[in-house]
């Protein structure tokens, strides 16, 4: 697969199986815990799945390059780490944080049947999903470029092939 090739991780409908935590979470309320969490292990292979692929990706980039495993174990270790804050870790707290406190919220201020509150924290847990990503990905990607990866020693970002 060259550069140009769409990435099925990050450019396919399969990026979204990356949110199913939030999904998840949003459900938390009127669903088993077991639903939840299976939505964390659908997010959590996804995310190894896309580590897997960045890996095969930067060694076939640089099937002559003399530090092509250290290429390789930084792309997979650099998408692990990306992806497991941005897509399950800190979407799945907010989301978990969001629908516990507009529940309590509307327990204290609304009269409305447990039922109707917990069917309105899911759809405010979904309704949110979208808002937080771009904002998310960007303070990953910060923290990130601010930390660990000064410690790669490459010029080009690690998930490049």
């Amino acid at each position: 697969m060259g550069a140009e090739d769409p990435d099925l991780y990050r450019d396919t409908w399969v990026r979204y199986l990356g949110y199913a935590n939030e999904v998840g979470e949003s459900f938390r309320s009127v669903v088993p815990v077991a639903a939840v969490w299976a939505s964390y292990g659908v997010a959590t292979a996804y995310v190894t799945a896309d580590a897997i692929d960045k890996g095969r990706r930067a060694a076939e980039a640089h099937a002559q390059d003399p530090n092509r495993a250290q290429r390789v174990g930084v792309a997979v270790a650099d998408t692990f780490v990306w992806q497991s804050l941005a897509s399950v870790a800190i979407p799945g707290f907010t989301i978990n944080r969001l629908c516990a406190a507009s529940l309590a919220l509307m327990g204290s201020f609304t009269r409305w049947p447990l039922p109707v509150r917990k069917w309105a924290t899911t759809a405010l847990g979904l309704a949110a999903i979208p808002v937080i990503i771009t904002p998310i990905d960007r303070s990953v990607d910060f923290l990130m470029d601010s930390s660990i990866r000064k410690l790669y020693g490459t010029d080009e970002p690690p998930s490049a092939p």
